[in-house]
């Protein structure tokens, strides 16, 4: 019993960087920042697509550093509804960067466009798609986790 609560507990100060679904905080920043740099610095095209993903970007990186930073601070305090949060922010956003790397694609494949404003919304989209690899694998990590909890 107890070798089962210690796998499924969460992880404190610099021990988040040596847990699997906890180590994907960091590439899910460094992706999702390129995506809000690259989205922020092209010529907007559409408006409302790429404010969509602007919002996400910026939505998931602030999220991201928040779980990060109380993770590394042990607020959470192995309690299970910290495990059932993070599943949850996990799956919001990996739905929303879906939606997000989506609507990148469309707005990368209008026309109307500079050469440099076309590899930049490439660049985001790709980046997008990354990201959203990214949430994907730890929400599959962190529902693994809740499971067992």
């Amino acid at each position: 019993m107890s070798s089962s609560t210690s796998s499924t507990s969460l992880p404190s100060g610099l021990a988040v960087f040596t847990t699997i679904p906890d180590l994907l905080f960091i590439p899910e920043m460094i992706f999702g920042g390129l995506v809000w740099i690259l989205t922020a610095s092209s010529k907007v095209t559409i408006p409302q697509l790429q404010g969509w993903v602007m919002f996400v970007s910026v939505f998931c990186f602030v999220l991201t550093s928040t779980l990060l930073f109380l993770y590394m601070c042990g607020v959470h305090g192995n309690s299970s509804s910290w495990v059932t949060l993070d599943a949850i922010c996990q799956e919001t956003a990996s739905l929303l960067y879906l939606s997000a790397a989506v609507l990148e694609a469309i707005a990368a494949s209008s026309g109307f466009q500079t050469l440099t404003s076309y590899r930049e919304n490439i660049a985001a989209s790709v980046f997008a798609f990354i990201a959203t690899l990214l949430y994907v694998m730890h929400v599959v990590y962190s529902l693994r986790r809740w499971k067992s909890s």
